[in-house]
């Protein structure tokens, strides 16, 4: 039986790939560089660490990653404060979950200021438990610990947890976790998703708990 509905954030609660990619992109641009889609697709779902080294991969080793990853950090937070896309279907399966009496928890790579504004300003933090952020796991995502620190936080065994994705990683923790999962696929359709069902909105989250 699923108690416990972890969520990731990025992409999956909020459209803020799209967004990221965008202001990430321009910024690059400025600077005399070009990131493709393709190499962005590659960062989804990482820790800051794997990100810098692909981007040093990418670019060079003299890559200024310290000051792209500050003003780009800074321009996508300003933009996401100010139009904070939820992502379709969102608020309608949060109180769905409120009224069913699910445990609710957020489970996402980002940091811990970060995430309490973005949820704050999305007007969501009600419908939450817990939230464990990427600073409070010693590995991330395809690591199942942060999925498993989350359950332990709203109560739950793994086996009565359902994981809300968008990314491979992320669903590949999941399962390494023994949990079940959805995937909502943004930027990327996973390659591999992990036995978990994939559908086209968090829409669709609803039916598929109504007929566990």
């Amino acid at each position: 039986m699923i108690k416990a509905i972890l969520f990731d954030m990025d992409g999956l609660m909020i459209d803020s790939e799209r967004v990221t990619f965008e202001e990430y992109e321009k910024l690059l641009t400025e600077m005399g560089y070009h990131m493709t889609r393709e190499f962005y697709c590659t960062l989804l779902g990482q820790v800051r660490n794997t990100i810098w080294s692909k981007f040093y991969h990418e670019f060079g080793d003299d890559f200024p990653i310290e000051e792209v990853w500050k003003e780009g950090t800074k321009r996508l937070d300003i933009r996401l404060l100010k139009e904070m896309p939820r992502k379709d279907g969102l608020l309608e399966l949060l109180k769905y979950l409120k009224e069913n009496h699910y445990k609710v928890a957020v489970a996402t790579s980002s940091g811990r200021d970060r995430v309490d504004k973005i949820l704050e300003t999305a007007g969501v933090l009600s419908y939450i438990d817990a939230v464990v952020c990427g600073n409070e796991v010693k590995n991330g995502k395809p690591d199942p610990e942060i999925f498993l620190k989350a359950a332990e936080k709203v109560g739950a065994e793994p086996s009565e947890c359902m994981v809300l994705e968008d990314s491979e990683y992320g669903l590949h923790a999941a399962a390494r976790a023994g949990m079940k999962a959805i995937c909502i696929p943004d930027m990327k359709y996973p390659e591999d998703a992990f036995g978990a069902e994939v559908k086209e909105s968090l829409r669709d989250v609803i039916a598929v708990l109504e007929r566990k």
